[in-house]
């Protein structure tokens, strides 16, 4: 392990052999440098989709998982969070031009994204990896998801429906 010099962390250097198989799979996932600024221009001078209700759910279910993994490696809790939830923040701004479908045509600013997407990956994290959140953010999540949804509160378990 070597360290990167600016924050001290360890910097894990990847092995000769795993750097030949990126080498021979970069062409697969990288486009050609000189389709990037045609590409990034195209993409600028057409109006970005809204973001779905099902890209964000995917997007919150993977910053939740990121969460998650970042934890089972050490990363302190704040960290993760504020990593996955910038990213998602980044890919919705990217992508969807700041649009979310279910919240309107208005564009949100990167800080609404951002703290959007902070909660999305703290609830999430709470329900896929609870171990790896402190005790104390889960009961707080806990607390507030029971407060919105009369059902919780009530002890019905939501992911089925109940008959009477």
């Amino acid at each position: 392990m070597q360290h990167d010099g600016s924050s001290g962390l360890p910097v894990a250097l990847p092995s000769p052999s795993s750097l030949l198989l990126l080498l021979a799979l970069m062409p697969i996932f990288a486009p050609p440098v000189a389709a990037a600024p045609a590409k990034a221009a195209a993409a600028r001078s057409t109006a970005s989709p809204p973001a779905t209700e099902a890209e964000m759910n995917l997007y919150a279910r993977t910053a939740a998982l990121n969460v998650c993994i970042a934890r089972a490696a050490a990363v302190e809790f704040d960290k993760a969070v504020a990593i996955a939830g910038e990213t998602i923040a980044q890919v919705i701004e990217g992508q969807h031009g700041g649009v979310i479908s279910v919240l309107g045509k208005k564009a949100l600013t990167l800080d609404e994204l951002r703290k959007g997407s902070i909660n999305s990956a703290v609830i999430g994290a709470v329900e896929i990896c609870p171990k790896q959140v402190p005790a104390d953010v889960v009961k707080t999540v806990e607390e507030a998801l029971r407060k919105a949804d009369p059902a919780r509160q009530a002890g019905v378990p939501t992911s089925t429906p109940t008959t009477k």
